[in-house]
């Protein structure tokens, strides 16, 4: 997928996000089997695109708290 694609992704900001234009993502739904992702603060830059396997671990962990300092 390249960055042409996601010229027409519906995007939806984190539910973290907050008004004042803190470190955010958004996230494009409906591209089956991946996860396209990009800065909140810069929609115009560069998107990853992730496996949808690989994404949603990752929110899993996030989300439990997995990640140590």
């Amino acid at each position: 997928m390249n960055q042409n694609e996601l010229s027409t992704a519906r995007w939806r900001k984190s539910s973290y996000s907050n008004g004042e234009g803190g470190s955010c993502i958004e996230v494009a739904d409906g591209h089956p089997g991946i996860v396209p992702v990009r800065d909140s603060k810069n929609p115009a830059g560069p998107a990853l695109v992730f496996a949808a396997a690989g994404w949603s671990a990752f929110v899993t962990v996030v989300k439990g708290d997995g990640f140590t300092s």
